[in-house]
């Protein structure tokens, strides 16, 4: 992970807003409708190059592809893996089934909305997993250097997302393996594939673990907190595993809670499951600090680094309220967390999560997404100014 050597650099977490033609695609693609794949592919296409661009002029320092060419952060290996058959709906999180008003009034609002169904037709492992064709993710590579270098932006360095091997065992119900140390590692396996081509096409990999703290309040809500760690700890060492053949400095792990405007008030602390993520072998994480739950938990940044060359990216941008943050309040963000650390240059400026993580269920309209992304930039200038 680059450093920031001389100010605060700027990145995000991943997911950017999609234009609505491609999300209605998307929509309606994810409810069984004929879409035609060649319009899908120009449409993402065309939406790649246009939030590169979007990302150059609002200061992001660290770009990715905003995730255009998927449809979600995290439904998309159903088309990449093997062994999978059937659907499953999974559980609802406890936050949102202990008010059934709120609850209510959510899945009316989502359901008003063109977008893609996280909920019902997930998919069942009852095969063999194992990784389809690297063509796919070969291809997004090849596109997004493309996009880079037609922008002629003067980012610092680019990013793809991927996800962990736990986040997809959440969602694809393992009903093939004997046991869920040889699921994961299945997973890992294949993963490991999409992770190797991530890196090996010069991009930083981020993967993205929501598994390793949102799942104790979805999966896990009716257990104890040991089978929650039990479960982080085992896919820790898959992603290790997975990562075995990639420098550390090419990795950052994304955790948290749940991208979506919700109670939050059963999110088990991060200060619990620092000692499972420390055994992470990766360059840095991605952290919230900004959403009103977990604002104030920066205070245990510096027991999660384990080496002094691990950076930590900030989330100061909430992405689940279209308040715009004052520039003032991310640099104070950004100074708290260097203030912590004791060492500014392994501080970058990021945002709590994606905006759309899922095709159609970002909760920040587009325009005042980039807003929120341009006054990042201004906060971290206003930080840089103090800190270095």
């Amino acid at each position: 992970m680059h450093r920031s050597e001389r100010r605060v650099l700027t990145t995000h977490t991943g997911s950017l807003p999609r234009p609505v033609e491609l999300t209605r695609l998307y929509a309606r693609r994810s409810r069984g409708e004929a879409v035609s794949a060649e319009e899908l592919e120009a449409a993402g296409k065309a939406a790649l190059q246009w939030v590169v661009a979007k990302q150059a002029e609002v200061g992001i320092d660290v770009a990715n592809n905003g995730e255009q060419q998927r449809d979600s952060f995290l439904l998309y290996v159903r088309d990449r893996l093997s062994g999978l058959d059937g659907t499953w709906q999974r559980r609802q999180r406890a936050d949102v089934e202990r008010y059934p008003i709120f609850k209510q009034q959510t899945f009316a609002a989502a359901n008003s909305k063109e977008s893609v169904d996280d909920i019902r037709g997930l998919t069942r492992a009852r095969g063999e997993i194992r990784y389809l064709d690297a063509g796919p993710v070969a291809a997004e590579c090849a596109d997004f250097k493309a996009a880079l270098e037609k922008s002629r932006a003067a980012f610092v360095e680019g990013f793809l997302t991927a996800p962990s091997p736990g986040m997809v065992s959440a969602i694809v119900l393992n009903e093939h393996y004997p046991s869920e140390e040889a699921y994961l590692a299945a997973l890992a396996e294949a993963l490991r594939v999409e992770y190797e081509t991530i890196v090996g096409s010069g991009f930083m990999l981020q993967l993205d673990c929501p598994d390793l703290a949102r799942e104790r309040h979805n999966t896990y809500q009716d257990r104890p907190l040991g089978d929650f760690l039990g479960f982080a700890g085992r896919v820790i060492e898959s992603i290790n595993h997975a990562l075995r053949n990639i420098p550390r400095d090419r990795v950052r792990m994304h955790v948290c809670w749940g991208n979506y405007e919700g109670p939050h008030d059963c999110d088990v602390p991060l200060e619990d499951i620092i000692p499972v993520m420390r055994r992470a072998k990766v360059g840095g994480f991605v952290l919230p600090f900004a959403n009103p739950r977990h604002a104030h938990e920066f205070r245990y940044v510096k027991d999660l680094l384990v080496d002094d060359d691990q950076t930590i990216v900030a989330g100061v941008i909430d992405t689940t309220t279209n308040f715009v943050e004052h520039p003032e309040v991310v640099a104070d963000r950004l100074e708290r967390v260097a203030a912590v650390i004791g060492d500014p240059h392994r501080v970058m400026a990021g945002t709590d999560c994606g905006f759309e993580s899922i095709a159609g269920k970002g909760r920040v309209a587009e325009d005042v997404a980039w807003a929120k992304l341009a006054a990042l930039s201004e906060g971290a200038r206003l930080a840089s100014s103090r800190l270095f």
